[in-house]
């Protein structure tokens, strides 16, 4: 109990006791119905008589703040608010935001079947197991193994376990790469960013004093072309170029390469986001930025996460590292600590090595095939809409001909929540429309949201015509 009494206070000494008592009950710091210390444990604690103790508590008693029963400890009154209400304190009103009827926003999969067989015997196992164990600064090497094998089936990059560092997922990741590269710099690094693109990752540089490049995107990922050269070249890019975040596009082989030979060039570490490759519709997971890298002198690292094939409330992701860069990361996590437990570490490990998340994914494909035919067919041919091509992922881009501000208020009126397009540019040239998840939501509220956006984008205020 945090009680103190005041030598230099006026009064007897059961007279300040019961002031202290009053106060911390009026405080709630003792709840009602909480028990108080015994009048001896209580004398012992505050080196004074039982008799003090006694004699405050008969106050107390006399007064309705504490009851007492025989053979029961002394509590204090469960209805002490009615005998002694809290003083009235004005207050400022506070508006509360109406729970949203639908949230559309996009980012979020489909995560009701997570928990399968599976999963449950992957999280027994590891809980089951001793945890007298020290994790190694990048990770277990179990974890690192199944994740290294996971990656040579699903995305064609073959590299030792030793080149992984376990993370709490994709910023964390990322943060923990930045702090690793600017350990020798005495300057702030430059990093570049796709531009429109990821917008939290984008954010997270700033957040280290890095200065950020926003670089030019179109249709097919980014525009190598025109990425700056010499003293102007970033330090660090941040790339995704199997599904551009988020206008969908695939950077073509051609540019892959002429990516890899100007970081070559100008030493710059790129950053592959490897957030939702799986996740393909129109074709195969394409092969990873990494996987055409060379492994010893390489320049790209392969961030990737299960946010997406499973969810983000795991919070757990990878580096694959080139060799050069394994020592710095590794020295930054020692004096960072891990953010992934040990059980955490052990369960993914066994759950990677049951082949569970391969089986989940192939079946979470098929149903986000299903979600992206449902959004394509009812936006089709609604006036004043365009739809990007959605070869992948869990969103969809729609821009539109009426203010991007009109759109997203009428669906919010409507209890519908997206985001707007302009939030994912960090300089200008900005489109208007919105963004919106199809992963996370149920196909009638799905279809329900849809007829809206239909209505809202197109500004007709009905619902959009049936496709063919």
């Amino acid at each position: 109990m945090p009680l103190q009494l005041d030598d230099a206070a006026a009064g007897s000494l059961p007279a300040r006791l019961a002031g202290r008592l009053r106060s911390l009950i009026g405080d709630a710091v003792l709840a009602p119905g909480e028990a108080v210390p015994s009048s001896r444990a209580l004398a012992a604690h505050l080196g004074i008589s039982r008799g003090s103790v006694v004699a405050a508590y008969d106050q107390l008693l006399a007064e309705g703040y504490l009851v007492a029963a025989a053979g029961r400890s002394t509590v204090v009154n469960p209805q002490v608010r009615r005998v002694h209400p809290l003083p009235v304190r004005a207050a400022t009103p506070r508006r509360r935001e109406a729970a949203p009827e639908l949230d559309l926003r996009p980012g979020r999969p489909w995560a009701a079947e997570v928990v399968s067989p599976a999963w449950r015997s992957a999280w027994r196992r590891a809980s089951a197991e001793p945890v007298d164990v020290l994790v190694p600064p990048l990770g277990l090497q179990a974890l690192r193994g199944a994740w290294a094998d996971h990656l040579r089936r699903m995305r064609a990059v073959v590299l030792e376990p030793e080149r992984l560092a376990i993370t709490g997922g994709g910023r964390e990741g990322l943060s923990l790469l930045l702090l690793a590269l600017a350990a020798e710099r005495t300057t702030a690094l430059r990093v570049g960013v796709e531009d429109p693109g990821y917008p939290s990752l984008r954010r997270v540089p700033a957040r280290f004093g890095a200065q950020v490049v926003p670089l030019p995107v179109d249709e097919h990922g980014l525009r190598v072309a025109d990425l700056p050269t010499g003293a102007d070249a970033p330090d660090a890019l941040v790339v995704t170029p199997s599904h551009q975040y988020p206008l969908g596009g695939s950077l073509p082989v051609d540019r892959r390469q002429t990516l890899l030979e100007w970081a070559r060039r100008h030493r710059v570490v790129v950053v592959e986001d490897d957030y939702d490759s799986e996740l393909r519709y129109t074709s195969q997971p394409l092969p990873a930025l990494a996987a055409l890298d060379d492994p010893a002198d390489g320049r790209v690292v392969l961030l990737g996460t299960l946010s997406k094939t499973l969810t983000p409330a795991l919070s757990i992701g990878f580096l694959a590292l080139p060799d050069w860069l394994v020592p710095a990361v590794a020295a930054t996590r020692r004096d960072l600590g891990t953010p992934v437990g040990l059980v955490g570490q052990r369960a993914v490990a066994h759950y990677l090595d049951s082949g569970a998340l391969r089986l989940h994914t192939q079946r979470m494909r098929n149903r986000y095939r299903r979600r992206r035919a449902q959004v394509v067919a009812a936006l089709a041919g609604v006036p004043g809409v365009h739809v990007y091509p959605m070869d992948g992922g869990l969103h969809a881009v729609v821009e539109t001909t009426r203010p991007e501000g009109e759109v997203v208020a009428a669906l919010a009126a409507d209890g519908i929540r997206v985001s707007p397009l302009s939030e994912y540019w960090s300089g200008t040239g900005t489109r208007p429309g919105i963004v919106f998840g199809f992963g996370a939501v149920a196909d009638d509220d799905l279809a329900h949201g849809l007829e809206r956006i239909a209505a809202a984008a197109g500004g007709s205020g009905t619902a959009p015509r049936e496709s063919s």
